[in-house]
Order: structure tokens, then C-alpha cells, then sequence
């Protein structure tokens, strides 16, 4: 593939993840491209802030991202989800908002 194809189908990817992004970020989250191949069209996006500790955060993966993504970018064969795990647990449920639902409830 050439440099030209696979920068275009980078930019398109960058472009429609911009889009995607508010619905996350409503929630207390955000999301990001971390990885592509574009040969094989193998994304990785990640996700970070309230989905770091969001028990939904695959399905938001692979039912909200994926399915934009193949539907938008034929090219794209596969969409997994990379969860920034850095921030701290009771931050990150501080950051939920909306349909935000927690891996776990603790107990103090």
C-alpha cells in the first residue's frame, strides 16, 4: 500500500474518531486513536477518564465505535479498545456523568 493510501486512511480515521468523541466525553470519558494498521485495518482506539473504570466500556467499543467505524471506513476490518488504566479508580468514577456505570461499587 502506499504511504498516500495509508495516510489518507489515517486522516479519515483521525477525522470520524473527532466526531465520535462528544458522545464519549458526555459521559466523562474520551476517547482516541492509539493504534492502526491500515494494511489490515486492525484500530485500536483508547479510552480514558470515566471509562477507566466503566463497566460498559467494551460494548461502548464494540457496539458504538466498531459499528461506525466498518459502516463509515470499509477498509476497517476490526476495532479494540485499549482502557488507560493510569488514573485513579475513585477519580475516574468521580468522572462519570450520564449512563456511566461503574466496574465496581466499593465499600469505604
Amino acid at each position: 500500500m502506499s504511504s498516500s493510501v495509508s495516510d489518507e486512511r489515517r486522516a479519515q480515521l483521525e477525522a470520524l474518531i473527532t466526531k465520535l468523541r462528544p458522545a464519549v466525553q458526555a459521559d466523562g470519558g474520551d476517547l482516541y486513536l492509539a493504534s492502526v494498521d491500515t494494511e489490515t485495518g486492525r484500530v485500536v482506539v483508547g479510552l480514558s477518564g470515566a471509562c477507566s473504570s466503566c463497566a460498559i466500556s467494551t460494548t461502548t467499543v464494540k457496539l458504538g465505535v466498531e459499528r461506525i467505524l466498518k459502516a463509515k471506513l470499509p477498509w476497517v476490518t476490526s476495532v479494540e479498545g485499549d482502557i488507560d488504566t493510569s488514573i485513579d479508580f475513585d477519580e475516574s468514577v468521580r468522572l462519570g456523568t450520564g449512563a456511566y456505570v461503574p466496574i465496581s461499587i466499593r465499600k469505604s
